[in-house]
Parts: structure tokens; sequence; C-alpha cells
């Protein structure tokens, strides 16, 4: 079987999830309605890893809808994309930063997804002509690296992602092009089974631009031979690998979890780059986000556990005016830094904010406002 037919066979319907996990008549019924609205695709592998006698399961609470979703506080933009967006699928935030949205599909729909918005449904904001992209970005000598996401770009065929790399490469003020993908913790086959995609990253690393990949572990049981062999075999490509863990309630809000997923990536060769505030989106600010109060306590306890390798990641909240390092906290107040911004006199700013306790965003504490 190949990828593509591995991928194929993946869990889409409820009557599909009911065979492999239970469920209750009042389950499938409500879970009809949230597939209905944001599909769900889990693959077979990634089934696998699911406790299915453990309700509080944390990948079933990552991959299989649940009645949280039902909640509807928060917006499906958080992060300000629209009004970054210079075409369809490519945005420019970021002075030296192109963002291009390839696809809106993945090989997983993972419940918690900040593109909730788009994923897996009829959308007008991938790219359409890559090549109007590339030659926005060709005429544009601030920007020195491209992120291509989606949805995840590792769904798409090889040759696909080898017209990406080849036009891309052509760009002389280009230092490295970056794919962001979840690929080798749900669907790991699509890179062992695949030699012509390492082929043409090696390459790419090599020849041409530096290929980086930004991936996300979220969970040490997600760090599976399969997963390791994955990221092992990018590695011997000559890519540099990456990780971007999103702090999710039942899932990693536990220091002990979080710190022994950080190990295990410096172990597998993997470099902790970003923890991740979950973002306020609609149907998964209720189900998975902590308070920043607790974040800040979760990551300082987990750094305690960490040697310098393993907590080399910041604590940052993508929010619309840029990312915002979260520092820590001091008697009454979060302290701040803006680790990136979309005004460039932002960046390297301190700032803090009175400690609410159940804030979970800068705007839900007092004077955000003008940010």
């Amino acid at each position: 079987m190949t990828w593509e037919e591995e991928l194929e066979e993946s869990i889409c319907t409820i009557a599909q999830l009911e065979e492999c996990i239970g469920l209750t008549p009042r389950e499938e019924k409500q879970l009809q309605k949230i597939i209905e609205r944001h599909p769900m695709r889990i693959t077979r592998y990634y089934l696998s890893l699911i406790d299915i006698k453990d309700p509080n399961d944390p990948i079933r609470k990552m991959a299989v809808p649940s009645e949280g979703e039902l909640n509807l506080l928060g917006s499906y933009d958080t992060s300000g994309e629209r009004e970054n967006t210079k075409m369809p699928g490519l945005q420019h935030k970021y002075s030296q930063t192109a963002l291009i949205l390839a696809t809106n599909r993945c090989a997983a729909y993972c419940r918690f997804c900040f593109r909730k918005r788009m994923v897996g449904l009829p959308t007008e904001e991938i790219v359409r002509r890559f090549n109007d992209a590339a030659n926005y970005i060709e005429k544009h000598n601030e920007i020195n690296n491209v992120l291509i996401s989606g949805g995840d770009p590792f769904v798409l065929p090889t040759e696909v992602i080898g017209e990406f790399l080849e036009r891309l490469s052509a760009i002389s003020h280009l230092d490295f092009i970056r794919f962001g993908t979840r690929v080798p913790v749900t669907f790991p086959d699509r890179i062992l089974e695949d030699e012509a995609l390492l082929t043409l990253l090696e390459n790419n690393s090599m020849k041409n631009k530096k290929v980086y990949v930004v991936t996300h572990f979220n969970h040490p049981r997600e760090i599976t031979q399969k997963a390791t062999d994955a990221v092992d075999s990018l590695i011997r490509s000559d890519v540099i690998v990456n990780n971007q863990t999103v702090l999710l309630k039942g899932v990693n809000d536990n220091p002990e979890i979080l710190a022994e997923l950080q190990n295990k990536l410096v172990s597998i060769g993997v470099n902790p780059y970003y923890v991740f505030q979950c973002r306020p989106v609609k149907r998964v600010k209720n189900n998975f986000q902590v308070s920043l109060y607790k974040g800040c306590e979760i990551v300082e306890n987990a750094k305690k556990k960490l040697n310098g390798h393993s907590k080399r990641f910041r604590y940052i909240m993508s929010h619309q005016t840029g990312k915002i390092e979260i520092v820590g906290i001091m008697k009454d107040c979060i302290y701040f830094k803006y680790h990136q911004a979309k005004a460039p006199k932002n960046i390297g700013k301190f700032f803090k904010r009175k400690i609410n306790k159940t804030a979970g965003w800068l705007d839900e504490l007092e004077g955000s406002e003008g940010t």
C-alpha cells in the first residue's frame, strides 16, 4: 500500500470511529454535528496510539471530536491572519518571513487547530497560483525565509513539494525554507515510505537553500519508534528539525509531562523551538486553553527538570500584534517581551500586566488595549 492509499484509509466518519473506539448513541449524535462543521481525519497509525479504555487519553483528546467543540467562545482568527494576507495563500506579517498556505488538508485534523476556520473545509485562503506568491517574495528583498504551511504541506505530492523548492530556491535573497508539518507525528509512513521525498529534501539542503522542518509533538507518547525513525530520516537528509508544542489542557498541562516531552525531543535530535499558549479559537479555547498564570507555573516547573538543550524553547503567545514571549511572574504582574512584532519598533519591548488568574490571552488582561 502506498502512503497515498494508506492516507485514504484514515478515519473520517463517525461510523468508522465507532467501530474503533466505541461511542454511545448520544456521543454519535453530538460528534456527527461537530464534524459536519469541522471535519475529522485520524490516520490509522495515530488512532493506534489511543488507549481506548481511557476516556481522558491525551491522544484521544487531540484527535477525536468532543462535546467541548460545541462551545463557541473565542474567535476564528486570533492572530490577525486575514489582515496580513497579501493574496490568497500568502501572508506577510513579519518583515523577514513570508508564510504560504499551500493546502487546506492534513493527515490528521487536530481538534485544537488554530486554523480551524479553514482546515478540511472549502476555502479561499490557500495559495491558488504559487508562482504569484513567489513573485511577491522575489520583489521583497527584506524577506529572507519562507514558511510553507497549511494545512500540512507534506500531504501534497512529492512532485509539488519539489516544484515549490525549485521556485523558491531560485530567489537569491532567501536564506532558508521551512515546512510546518505534523506528519512525523501523525503519519510517519509518509516520510518513511517515500525515498523520493527524502532525496528531494537532501538535494535542496545541500545544493540550494537549507530546508527546515518545524514539527509538532505535544505529548511524550507521540514519540514512538516510527516517529523517531521519521525524524532520523529527515536529519540524515540534511534537514534541521525543530518542534513547536502547544500547551493544552488535558494533554500536557503538567510539568512532569511537559518536561518528559522536551527531554525526549532532544534525545531524538529534535530542537525545542516554541511552547505556544493555546490560542482563543472558537471551539478550542474552552476545551484546551489553560490560563496564562497556570501556564507560567507549568513552564517554570517543567524547566527545573530540563537541561540547557531541552529548555531552549520560549513560551510564546502568537498575538495579533506579534509573537510575545511570556517571560514569567513577579509579585502581582506577568512580564512579557515582544520576540517578534508586526510593528518593528515593538521588537524587544518589555511590558507587564497585572495578574488575572483566569485570563488566557493578552487582551483579557487589564490595560492591554493598544499593546
